[in-house]
């Protein structure tokens, strides 16, 4: 199959290389142009860690291009870049293709509906609760993966194409896909953002100095224990929402294949194999900018829906705030554009189930 990747950065390369190590054609477009210059000189894509080789994917020049040449359409990049990519791509996508959001962030899914809704198109939307590779981009030609997950929770909007999307991220990536109850179990299995607000905050000297520093060894008894306690907040939520979602512990598990313990200790496992991650070298890292106001802020959002304050989340995003002099609160384009704290939680399960709904064409008049 062909697959059109929106993004350039280490997930979208990430996810090249798995499909086209698998046999399937890739394609990545920069939205700026500037993330595939080189590849599209000719330059190979050369992956190293728990995908080795080296790639030769497609290139697209538009978002006109990428949607033409492509089957499935997936979306590979932060989520503060979602809205405008789903603006870019949505009057291009056709009906017969399916979209991937990997990995789905503040309820994006809905607002790729609505606007194909307005187009009177409805596809299968693929959200992702995290992504298949996890790495970075060392160059503009290459990806250094860390690990490719073992499970991955998805669901797809509306419900009634759940079989077809199953169907597509398993043709794509294989026997990994685990279908949960819906987009608000999708918005509650990210765990990205609560371990990232631990090991940014807790390490943010680090980040600033620009010093190399192993990620699983400086998740110590202390921060694992930050972790933990923000992991019963977002289970907390998922269980008056009637929802059954991974745990903390599960998560490291499943992703990086250790033994279940504390927190701290299956990173420290992590570090001694080799694969506790690099910490980021910089305070402009998506651990803040991305996960906090388009993660963070989702699951304080639900809390207050659900009357389950998640009291740690908002003072993450309350320190970043004051760390950055940024209002992190704001930023989040995604929830502004649904005008999320308009609705109710019965209105927001709906739509999480069935999406939006294509208006009905009226028969001309004779």
């Amino acid at each position: 199959m062909t697959v059109g990747i929106v993004g350039a950065g280490a997930i979208a390369f990430g996810a090249a290389a798995f499909l086209e190590n698998a046999g399937h054609k890739p394609i990545l477009w920069s939205p700026s142009g500037e993330g595939t210059k080189r590849l599209a000189t000719g330059e190979k894509l050369i992956a190293k860690g728990a995908i080795e080789g080296t790639f030769q994917p497609g290139v697209a020049s538009s978002a006109t291009d990428l949607a033409e040449r492509s089957d499935v359409l997936m979306i590979a990049l932060p989520g503060y870049g979602h809205k405008g990519v789903m603006d870019a791509v949505a009057p291009y996508i056709r009906g017969d293709q399916v979209v991937l959001i990997s990995s789905h962030a503040s309820f994006g899914a809905l607002y790729l509906s609505r606007l194909l809704a307005r187009r009177g198109i409805v596809v299968p939307i693929v959200a992702w609760g995290t992504t298949v590779t996890t790495g970075r981009r060392p160059s503009p030609v290459e990806a250094s993966v860390n690990t490719v997950r073992s499970k991955v929770d998805i669901c797809t909007v509306p419900a009634s194409r759940s079989a077809e999307g199953l169907t597509v991220c398993r043709k794509l990536f294989g026997d990994r896909f685990v279908q949960r109850e819906g987009l608000l179990a999708i918005a509650l299995s990210n765990l990205n953002p609560q371990n990232h607000l631990g090991i940014a905050l807790c390490n943010m000297t680090r980040m600033e100095h620009g010093e190399n520093w192993g990620q699983g060894l400086n998740v110590t008894p202390n921060v694992g224990r930050l972790l933990e306690a923000l992991d019963r907040e977002r289970l907390a939520i998922a269980e008056v929402l009637g929802l059954s979602v991974r745990t903390i512990f599960e998560h490291f598990h499943l992703s990086f294949h250790v033994p279940v313990d504390n927190i701290s200790n299956m990173n420290q496992q992590m570090h001694r194999e080799g694969r506790g991650g690099v910490g980021p070298a910089t305070a402009d890292s998506r651990y803040v900018t991305e996960d906090v106001p388009y993660g963070l802020l989702a699951t304080v959002k639900l809390g207050t829906l659900t009357g389950r304050h998640a009291k740690l989340h908002q003072a993450g995003v309350e320190i970043f705030s004051a760390l950055y002099g940024r209002d992190f609160f704001s930023e989040n384009e995604l929830l502004g554009a649904l005008d999320l704290d308009s609705m109710s939680l019965d209105e927001l399960k709906t739509l999480s189930r069935e999406g939006y709904a294509a208006p009905v064409r009226q028969q001309m008049e004779m």
